[in-house]
């Protein structure tokens, strides 16, 4: 079962990398896994948003995800040197 005291630490966590370029990768089911770079661009109570921007001619796209979403490890966040 998950904890408030859990996703206030995850959120904090998300909070304090803001701004920074981080490599996602995302659990779809059935042995599929996305994996992306983006930047941490916002945080919200219930999710955070992550800018990403495959090429330079492609367009911005903002993903969003829940805290929980980490907690399950349906999504991991790498920090990327930059």
């Amino acid at each position: 079962m998950m904890k408030q005291s859990d996703v206030n630490r995850v959120r904090n966590a998300v909070i304090s990398h803001t701004g920074k370029r981080v490599k996602i990768r995302v659990n779809r089911g059935r042995h599929k896994v996305d994996v992306t770079e983006g930047i941490i661009s916002e945080t919200y109570p219930s999710i955070f948003l992550i800018r990403t921007q495959e090429k330079a001619d492609m367009p911005v796209r903002l993903i969003s995800y829940s805290y929980a979403d980490i907690l399950t490890k349906d999504v991991e966040l790498i920090l990327c040197n930059q």
